[in-house]
């Protein structure tokens, strides 16, 4: 499968700001990316930076007045679409060094808080079957509400409320299944099938040797997402974030079949 991407942001700086860009579709993994533009205007800095996952570079940009990022990506997905039922978890002993740290607590996902309930409602799965069971679980009880939640909303907040969007569907996605001791990140992605159209949030976990996308809003199928960059939750994953003040103009995201 192909996808054409397109996105733009447009945001108003009224003093100079550090900021931290993270929108460019991640080459390999799964996916080729074909073909790509990014325009950033004239900013006063511009640096990438590699990360340890080493799929993605974000992009250290300082600027002022304004900031204006077009861009546009054609992207090919290699990536199989997968029974998770049908993928064994990796024995802890035998984790990848990569896979480790994402067993582990994070900011927005305190995965230590879920080990009752996931032993209660999940124990007598194993693996994928058991990621399978979670993932349903979540989407036959949360509500996708745009708005509910803020940058303070963490996967605790949104398990309570049983509501949220993509980044909180994920969070507890991720909670739930390092509580189970299973390695889960997060990913930003472009997918076809989101609604509203956007920077989209997902989990991948760690099954049968590689890493693994679970949509737990039921909108995006593995097959058919471009990865953009991955971390322990949203704090490592946002798209933009600013280091001063900035005000948003305008932003839209495009994604469809090429």
């Amino acid at each position: 499968m192909k996808l054409e991407i397109s996105a733009s942001l447009n945001y108003r700086l009224p003093e100079p700001a550090d900021l931290m860009l993270q929108i460019e579709a991640a080459d390999g993994h799964g996916q080729r990316v074909l073909d790509a533009s990014l325009d950033l205007g004239k900013p006063g800095h511009l640096a990438r930076v590699p990360t340890q996952s080493g799929i993605c570079e974000p992009i250290w940009l300082r600027d002022e007045g304004h900031l204006r990022v077009a861009y546009r990506a054609s992207v090919a997905i290699d990536r199989p679409a997968v029974d998770l039922a049908s993928l064994a978890a990796m024995p802890l002993h035998r984790l990848l060094a990569e896979a480790v740290p994402y067993l582990n607590e994070s900011r927005y996902c305190p995965s230590n808080k879920f080990h009752a309930f996931v032993e209660r409602r999940f124990g007598e799965d194993e693996g994928g079957a058991k990621i399978a069971r979670m993932r349903d679980w979540i989407e036959s009880r949360f509500t996708y509400v745009a708005g509910s939640s803020d940058a303070e909303t963490s996967a605790l907040d949104s398990f309570v409320e049983r509501r949220g969007v993509c980044r909180d569907y994920a969070h507890v996605m991720i909670a739930l299944s390092r509580a189970a001791h299973i390695p889960a990140r997060m990913a930003s992605v472009y997918a076809l099938g989101v609604e509203p159209q956007d920077f989209h949030a997902v989990a991948e976990v760690y099954l049968a040797g590689d890493w693994h996308p679970v949509d737990a809003t039921g909108m995006a199928r593995g097959d058919a997402m471009a990865r953009i960059c991955v971390g322990r939750d949203a704090a490592d994953i946002a798209f933009l974030t600013a280091y001063g003040e900035i005000e948003l103009v305008g932003q839209s995201v495009s994604v469809r079949e090429g």
